[in-house]
């Protein structure tokens, strides 16, 4: 049985692709290079090249790590932690001998100090300290520092007491 003359299969991929093959072989060079700017090949991944500087040529390691932390924001935790390295720069020798940074959260900066006395005497000094901390450190970086004595000696043994506090002018 032979197919109507008026009935024409519909065309398959192969047929499609041959008609899109001779459409694009008639395009005028213009719409052919307008295409490819419009369709950027993979693999040069959207880019122009050419002798102009681009992401991809080679990076200075201080600008490739510079660019790292602020994407991450970890800014602020790179100063935190230059200060807990240079707390004897900072503050000074005699300060640091006495004194030393815990912990920084939210813009406090935990202090422990080795008597009550060298609490106090920080106490005292600490907007100062807080002044030159933020000088160094970029401003608003520590808001306030959190100063304690040491902390009382463990309980222990079998003759202690649980109500014993130890020396109360010492500790606290």
């Amino acid at each position: 049985m032979a197919e109507p003359e008026d009935q024409v299969p519909p065309p398959d991929g192969l047929d499609l692709a041959r008609a899109l093959t001779r459409a694009t072989a008639k395009a005028t060079p213009a719409a052919r290079a307008k295409q490819r700017r419009r369709d950027p090949s993979p693999r040069s991944g959207g880019r122009v090249t050419g002798s102009h500087p681009d992401d991809r040529d080679p990076q200075l390691l201080d600008a490739t790590l510079s660019r790292l932390v602020q994407d991450h924001g970890w800014e602020v935790d790179l100063r935190v932690h230059g200060l807990f390295g240079r707390w004897a720069e900072l503050v000074g020798t005699e300060v640091a001998g006495h004194a030393t940074p815990e912990s920084f959260a939210e813009g406090r900066l935990l202090v422990r100090t080795d008597s009550t006395a060298w609490a106090t005497q920080l106490r005292l000094l600490s907007a100062d300290v807080v002044r030159r901390l933020n000088e160094e450190l970029g401003h608003g970086t520590v808001l306030a520092l959190d100063i304690q004595g040491p902390r009382p000696p463990g309980r222990r043994g079998r003759l202690s007491t649980r109500d014993s506090r130890g020396p109360r002018d010492t500790y606290g």
